[in-house]
């Protein structure tokens, strides 16, 4: 194939996907927007009570994301009952690690006043995990199905499952945040129903559609049957994903309790350069997710070629995203920010003044963020794992961390420190994860075997 079919191919695999992304970001965004409408110490909740679950939701996502590359593998090679047997494994131990996390969505109060949150924020925060949290079971349920439609290129079922998703969200936080169309105003406890409600209805569409278009794999027949073969294997590829997936999220995570030590209004802030940082990077995360499923292809017909000029196309679609998002990030970001905050809001001039700075950061890291979620989708297609997984480990904890730490307080540049620190923990991970690729995964296929 030529650069041009790999591109027109990746394409078409992955715009769907990048609008899924989207749409389930929608989501996030509309509770952030509602709750933002609603008062800036909802806001201030909803970011640290999102910013919780979703370090838990993404560990638990990594054997979701394992199924992927398996899912696609056997696909290449014509192996329907591995296929099956890797999608239902998936399934089990997302289950199993959703029930685990539960304690800590329940009792997360106590957690959130260790990490130095401010006590009328964390109690906002955990009253809203304490009914959101449950919503961990049909959302990671609904990764494995994503990953599995996906891997055999029903991308547009996974869009509109998810597009179908993001309208139900929209329209329950209207009615139970302020009390509309006769329901009962509930604020973030409205935001948290609407949520779950959302979560349910997009596993439960994904289920009936696997069901209806995908007969032959029989997917929930005799599903409590135990496979301890493929779980494991499933397990030892997940593992690694979730912990990598755990290390990202964690330099996010460490930048919105720090933000929270600065106050909340500096919180809020945050709270709205993530989400519209957040939103970019979904362009990129698509890409990457037809990156795996096209390197997990041509890794099972040990195709170099096809492995290297496809990896050069999708990188090279990430660059133009994010040059891009630069662009946009860099001459709109008053507009942008605005969208998020009440025009009578009287911290509004305060939440946009320092929403500005955090987002010329956000502009800095958009190409190193889109090349190490890139090099992670070609890395898991070809199933490896374990060394990325130290890779992004080093990054985010040994140079994120500490950076935004020393930069943001010691070094006294606050804001705009913490953010900085998240661009060269994001930049190290780009460059050790594409030398990787390109230096030591990629040489072993040669020639159409495996070396």
């Amino acid at each position: 194939m030529t650069y041009t079919a790999h591109m027109r191919a990746v394409l078409m695999l992955g715009l769907p996907l990048v609008g899924g992304h989207l749409a389930q970001f929608a989501i996030g965004l509309t509770d952030t927007v509602m709750l933002g409408w609603y008062g800036v110490e909802a806001l201030a909740a909803v970011t640290l009570a999102g910013t919780y679950f979703f370090v838990l939701f993404l560990m638990g996502s990594g054997f979701a994301w394992a199924v992927m590359p398996m899912v696609a593998a056997f696909e290449a090679e014509g192996d329907q009952t591995n296929l099956r047997r890797a999608t239902r494994m998936g399934l089990w131990l997302s289950v199993l690690f959703a029930a685990v996390t539960i304690p800590l969505l329940w009792w997360s109060e106590p957690i959130l006043l260790m990490l130095g949150q401010q006590t009328s924020v964390a109690s906002d925060a955990a009253e809203y995990l304490r009914i959101a949290g449950w919503g961990i079971f049909p959302a990671l349920v609904m990764m494995v199905l994503k990953s599995y439609l996906a891997a055999l290129a029903k991308t547009q079922a996974v869009l509109w499952m998810t597009v179908l998703a993001a309208i139900v969200n929209g329209i329950f936080n209207y009615a139970l945040i302020f009390g509309n169309w006769g329901a009962p105003e509930l604020g973030l406890g409205g935001a948290a129903i609407a949520s779950v409600i959302t979560q349910i209805v997009a596993m439960g569409g994904m289920m009936i559609y696997a069901v209806l278009v995908l007969p032959q794999h029989a997917l929930f027949q005799r599903l409590w049957r135990p496979d301890w073969e493929m779980f494991r294997k499933v397990f030892w590829l997940g593992l690694p994903i979730g912990l990598t997936l755990l290390s990202e999220v964690s330099l996010f995570a460490a930048s919105a309790l720090m933000m929270g030590w600065l106050g909340t209004i500096e919180l809020a802030a945050h709270g709205v350069a993530v989400q519209l940082a957040s939103a970019t990077f979904m362009l990129h995360l698509g890409l990457a997710n037809a990156a795996t499923i096209r390197a997990s292809q041509a890794y099972a017909l040990r195709d170099r070629l096809h492995m290297s000029r496809g990896a050069l196309s999708v990188i090279g679609l990430s660059l133009v995203a994010a040059l891009l998002t630069v662009t946009v990030f860099l001459s709109l970001p008053e507009p942008l920010i605005s969208v998020f905050v009440e025009p009578d809001d009287p911290a509004r001039a305060e939440i946009i003044a320092i929403g500005v700075g955090l987002l010329a950061m956000a502009a800095l890291f958009q190409l190193v963020d889109g090349a190490q979620v890139i090099a992670l989708g070609l890395l898991r297609g070809m199933q490896d794992t374990g060394k990325p997984m130290v890779i992004a480990a080093l990054s985010y904890w040994v140079v994120g961390i500490p950076a935004s730490y020393i930069l943001g307080f010691p070094m006294g540049l606050e804001g705009i420190g913490i953010w900085l620190g998240l661009v060269l923990g994001l930049a190290c991970a780009g460059v050790l994860l594409m030398i990787r690729f390109w230096g030591t995964s990629i040489s072993t296929l040669d020639a159409g075997q495996l070396a």
